[in-house]
C-alpha cells in the first residue's frame, strides 16, 4: 500500500530535555509536510467521521474544555482549539501534553508539527520517546494515506503486517534520534527499544 522507507524519511524527529517551571520535561517533536491545504488537514484531524476512517473512532464533548476518548486508545482534555492552526490536548494523563500546529507551506501544502511533552519522572529519560514515537509516526503515515484516499479500513490498516514493518523501522529511527540527543543512557535506550518492538511490531519480535 505504501513505501515504508519513503514514509520514514518524510518525518523529521526530535527529542530533548528541558526545564519547564520547576519540572524537567521530555519533549518529542515530529514534523511532516502534506500535499493538502491547512483546512483539509485540519478537517482530517478534527472531524470525527474522518478520524474513524484513518485513526480511531472518537467520542466525547469535542470542544475547548471538553473531554475526548479514542476507542481502544488514549483520551484527554481539549485545552485549546484554533482552526485551522492549533490544537492542544492532554493525552493519556493530565501531565502528558500534545500540541499540533499547522502552517501553510506554498500552494496546497501544509506543515504539521506535533510536540508531545511529559515530565521526566514519567518518561524516565529521552528513551521514553520510544514508547510513543513509533505510534505518532504511524499516525502521520495514516494521515498521509487518508489525505490521498488510500485508506478504506482503518482497523485493518493498523493491524496489518505492513504497519508492524513500519513500527520496526520507526523504532530504529527513534533509537537513532535518542542516541544523538544524549538524553538517555545506553541501558535505558536498549530497554525502551525492546519494549517498543514488542508493542509496535509484536509478530516481528516473536519471529526474531
Amino acid at each position: 500500500m505504501f513505501d515504508i522507507l519513503q514514509q520514514i524519511a518524510a518525518i523529521h524527529r526530535e527529542v530533548s530535555r528541558r526545564p519547564e517551571g520547576t519540572t524537567e520535561m521530555v519533549s518529542l517533536v515530529v514534523r511532516r509536510t502534506y500535499d493538502a491545504a491547512p483546512a483539509e488537514v485540519w478537517s482530517a484531524l478534527t472531524d470525527p467521521a474522518r478520524l474513524e476512517r484513518w485513526l480511531f473512532p472518537i467520542s466525547g464533548d469535542l470542544r475547548v474544555g471538553g473531554k475526548f476518548q479514542f476507542a481502544g486508545n488514549a483520551g484527554g482534555d481539549i485545552l485549546a482549539c484554533e482552526p485551522p492552526q492549533l490544537l492542544r490536548v492532554t493525552y493519556g494523563a493530565p501531565s502528558s501534553i500534545v500540541v499540533i500546529n499547522l502552517a501553510k507551506r506554498g500552494a496546497e501544502r501544509t506543515e504539521l508539527v506535533l510536540e508531545h511533552t511529559v515530565p521526566i519522572d514519567v518518561a524516565g529519560s529521552g528513551a521514553g520517546s520510544l514508547f510513543v514515537g513509533p505510534g505518532w509516526d504511524t499516525g502521520l503515515v495514516a494521515l498521509d494515506l487518508h489525505l490521498r484516499g488510500l485508506i478504506s479500513d482503518a482497523p485493518a490498516f493498523h493491524k496489518s503486517r505492513e504497519v508492524q514493518d513500519l513500527g520496526a523501522r520507526s523504532t530504529d529511527a527513534w533509537e537513532a534520534v535518542v542516541v544523538a540527543s544524549k538524553t538517555a543512557q545506553p541501558e535505558e535506550i536498549a530497554a525502551a527499544r525492546a519494549a517498543a518492538l514488542a508493542h509496535f511490531a509484536p509478530d516481528l519480535a516473536r519471529a526474531d
